[in-house]
């Protein structure tokens, strides 16, 4: 008995090195050498050096000249990345359906789509992702943005509409996943197209 539980406490003790010690300082330095952007976060900075944030976590955009992302509901507020998270509200829930035909309202007001009859409207732009944090949306949803951004900027639809569409990134190897549009990106590409908007 004695010397089956050491047998199984130096196993134990092993096994805790390999794959709790060895084999994660090995996979994050392959991953310093090999993808080191990415390995560190794929963090974003504007011309100054400043931190703006990174390009895999979404965050709250409301002003009428950038382009806005997925409703969160990551924290109390939304766009926590410490508290990562869905809504786990279901199909079924009244609360869900009170909250997207809120949201879905709001969206038609706030960028002029039709209210009756009511026009489509992104599912993207009026759901939470499972994470809350997703930095993309759908081409159609960015694309039913043009107008209000281009409203608020000053510019022609047409070239909000541009910038937008060089940003659509296809499906990954070309077959997974969906077509998307990351957030964060666009916005910096409008900032540096048309300036920083006064605030």
């Amino acid at each position: 008995m004695k010397r089956d539980t050491l047998v199984a406490l130096r196993i134990a003790a092993l096994t805790l090195v390999v794959t709790g010690i060895l084999y994660p300082l090995a996979v994050t330095g392959l991953a310093e050498l090999v993808f080191p952007w990415q390995a560190n976060g794929s963090l974003l900075y504007d011309d100054k050096g400043t931190l703006i944030g990174s390009e895999l976590i979404g965050q709250p955009f409301t002003w009428p000249g950038y382009l806005h992302g997925r409703p969160s509901a990551a924290g109390a507020d939304g766009y926590d990345g410490a508290a990562s998270s869905g809504s786990n509200l279901g199909p079924t829930s009244d609360v869900l359906r009170a909250r997207v035909a809120g949201a879905a309202a709001a969206l038609r007001a706030e960028d002029g789509l039709s209210a009756a009859p009511p026009a489509p409207v992104p599912a993207d732009l009026v759901t939470a992702s499972g994470s809350g944090l997703d930095p993309h949306v759908s081409p159609e949803g960015a694309l039913v943005q043009v107008d209000r951004i281009a409203r608020a900027r000053g510019v022609t639809p047409e070239r909000v509409r541009a910038i937008i569409e060089s940003n659509i990134e296809g499906r990954d190897f070309g077959f997974m996943g969906a077509p998307r549009v990351n957030v964060l990106l666009v916005n910096l590409a409008l900032d540096r197209t048309f300036g920083r908007p006064a605030r």
